[in-house]
């Protein structure tokens, strides 16, 4: 199973997993995108999130094959946000199972950073001080480069 989703509704961590539940997995890895408060030296009252879905469902696709390729993967599911978020809403869930946790962990880790950098999902940050502005994953951008070496 390979799922990608996106959504205008809030999502509760509490069932998110039990579609990937699989008695072949030792290992069960899951990361969850908070919108957070603070960004670039600016307080930020709440995210937008906007998505071109076919294409960020078809290159979400590509990334999963990737990753279930390189790292031996069971399943992978992942919601994306799409609206406005408040703060401490999750934006994005990811989970992923293998056989063993050290694949997991790897492939979470890969999966996230290139949904990230590569789907067509735009943010939008709205600040405290009345300003509000498109920002983009710099931080993910690095941290690929990072660890192709």
């Amino acid at each position: 199973k390979m799922i990608f989703l996106i959504s205008e509704i809030p999502l509760e961590n509490s069932d998110l997993k039990s579609e990937l539940l699989d008695n072949k997995a030792g290992g069960f890895v899951c990361f969850e995108g908070w919108v957070r408060d603070f960004n670039e030296n600016k307080e930020v009252l709440m995210l937008e999130y906007e998505a071109y879905s076919a294409m960020a469902k078809s290159e979400a696709e590509k990334i999963f094959l990737e990753a279930k390729e390189k790292f031996k993967l069971l399943d992978v599911k992942c919601i994306h946000r799409v609206g406005k978020l408040k703060v401490g809403e999750i934006a994005i869930w990811l989970g992923v199972t293998s056989i063993h946790r050290g694949p997991a962990f790897e492939a979470c880790e890969y999966i996230i950073d290139n949904i990230k950098t590569r789907l067509p999902i735009w943010k939008k940050e709205y600040y405290k001080d009345g300003d509000s502005g498109w920002v983009n994953c710099d931080e993910c951008a690095k941290h690929i480069e990072k660890t192709k070496v």
